[in-house]
């Protein structure tokens, strides 16, 4: 018997606009609007200054551990791409994204603040917390997008995740669960070159992230991820053949972090400073502007009434979240079960777990029979 084929495939790259601002007019054709492009520059800046105030907040003591997302900020023209019916799973970097899904700007520096109500994700908004454990929350992402597909409901879960992920059980298993299964769910790995300090180079044999998808019976597709025409289309397609044929769909998209891992790292230890440089000049805000002053639709004195307003807004966001009232004890009972146990309303109410605590009135009954024992 002959030797046959048993499998072949190919990963397709998509880039638009370049680094230069030079746009790829035949594919960005009914992509994104230069009014949209305009409206994500004003979003991203000031997502850049927030970042920039979140690390100062951290540094002074106001603020615990904080990801920076700077340089990665392009990720969210997947909200764009996105409808209020969609769900965003998210890791920790993807502030912009969820920003324009309709979280509340506030709700981030609160939990990073270590207040609990950061979680508290709005009625209307479909979204889940941030997640800090890696990978876990695409399980999470697998599901909703089944129980939607139960439902009948024409809606995608978008769950991003960095390349570090890709090494966890967890993500095996979502993608198995999804491919598997046929739901409507759009997985975005942010490859920024590092899981942390573990180099992309150590961490896999694969020559790309995007072919892991494959083995679950995924399609998949590599993209430019500081290029906001290429994350809008590869999003846009997905989620339309996420809803038409329930099917998954895989986009890896090669950007780089600007910053630390958190402000709890040191890149400088185990990044090149030339690798860091040369990303530099890749950045989606640069390539954004470059763009936008090509045709006109951009230039300094706008510039400075952006960065003007941003710090106006960032100001006003670390107020609210600093000024916000002080939570009450009760919180970590009412917000836990729908309806209290008793034992668990008598810890509310007495703040106490022994007896004694709880049933003051025994220790009368000690002292009253302490005589009997002389």
């Amino acid at each position: 018997m002959p030797i046959e084929v048993a499998y072949e495939a190919k990963i397709e790259r998509l880039s638009i606009l370049d680094q230069n601002g030079k746009l790829d007019e035949k594919l960005a054709k009914d992509t994104l609007t230069d009014k949209q492009v305009v409206q994500l520059y004003e979003h991203f800046s000031t997502c850049r200054h927030y970042d920039e105030v979140a690390f100062k907040l951290q540094r002074s003591g106001r603020m615990g551990t904080y990801p920076q997302n700077m340089g990665q900020e392009a990720a969210g023209a997947v909200a764009l791409a996105a409808q209020k019916q969609d769900w965003m799973i998210p890791c920790y970097r993807e502030n912009a994204a969820l920003f324009l899904h309709g979280l509340p700007k506030e709700n981030i520096l609160l939990h990073w603040m270590g207040d609990e109500r950061g979680n508290e994700i709005p009625d209307d908004v479909n979204m889940l917390p941030i997640s800090i454990p890696i990978g876990t929350h695409m399980l999470h992402a697998a599901g909703i997008a089944w129980a939607m597909k139960l439902r009948g409901e024409k809606g995608v879960a978008f769950t991003f995740f960095g390349d570090g992920a890709t090494s966890e059980g967890d993500f095996h298993e979502a993608m198995n669960f999804a491919g598997a299964l046929n739901v409507p769910v759009v997985f975005i790995c942010q490859n920024n070159g590092w899981a942390i300090s573990t180099a992309r180079s150590k961490q896999t044999a694969s020559e790309t992230f995007a072919q892991k998808a494959l083995a679950y019976g995924i399609k998949t597709m590599q993209v430019d991820g500081n290029d906001i025409f290429a994350v809008y289309k590869a999003a846009r397609d997905a989620r339309k053949r996420a809803v038409k044929e329930h099917k998954p769909f895989f986009i890896e998209t090669l950007t780089y972090r600007l910053g630390d891992h958190t402000t709890a790292d040191d890149a400088r230890r185990y990044r090149d400073a030339d690798e860091l440089e040369s990303w530099k000049k890749k950045d989606p805000l640069i390539r954004m502007r470059k763009y936008l002053e090509s045709k006109d639709l951009w230039n300094q004195s706008k510039q400075k009434k952006l960065e003007a307003k941003a710090k106006e807004d960032v100001s006003a966001i670390v107020k609210r979240a600093e000024g916000i009232e002080k939570p009450t004890i009760d919180d970590i009972f009412d917000y836990t079960f729908k309806e209290l146990p008793i034992e668990t309303r008598r810890q509310r109410d007495t703040l106490h777990t022994h007896s004694l605590g709880q049933f003051p009135e025994q220790e009368t009954l000690q002292q009253t029979a302490a005589p009997a024992h002389a």
